[in-house]
């Protein structure tokens, strides 16, 4: 179930992920949060730095900088997160995560309950037509980044 301030924090991912859509990257936002305020926000950058591990979660996390725990916290994605992203969730011990959608890509939930983690589907209406538009427009884009042919 969302809280007010799970929507509040979600909105802020959706806003890093159409910034990421508006400078031609793939749209994908997160914000880490501890104790309902926000450590960080980022979102992909794979194309904007032509970095293949730059997706949303990642570039969130390396903006928070070391942390003395992530047992506190929690992660804010407007896409389910792929393995790499939900390896680190669990590397980490983040114990929750707030995913916007996972109609467009079905990532890795199950992995991640069986490691412990809370996983809140918010079925985010902005998140769904946002990914949609991306993948219809850029559809070549959408296959490199989920490393499809």
């Amino acid at each position: 179930m969302l809280t007010e301030v799970d929507k509040q924090l979600m909105k802020i991912a959706f806003d890093e992920a159409k910034s990421g859509f508006d400078s031609g990257g793939c749209p994908i936002g997160s914000v880490l949060a501890r104790g309902g305020r926000e450590l960080s926000r980022g979102h992909n950058q794979r194309v904007q730095q032509g970095d293949p591990i730059a997706h949303g979660e990642m570039d969130a996390l390396r903006k928070a900088g070391r942390q003395k725990t992530y047992r506190d916290t929690v992660l804010y994605t407007t896409l389910s997160p792929c393995m790499m992203c939900s390896g680190t969730i669990v590397q980490f011990g983040i114990p929750r995560v707030v995913i916007g959608e996972n109609k467009t890509f079905g990532g890795n939930e199950a992995f991640l309950r069986e490691h412990g983690v809370e996983v809140v589907i918010a079925d985010d209406p902005a998140c769904i037509a946002l990914m949609e538009r991306f993948i219809r427009e850029k559809p070549d884009l959408w296959a490199e980044d989920i490393a499809e042919e």
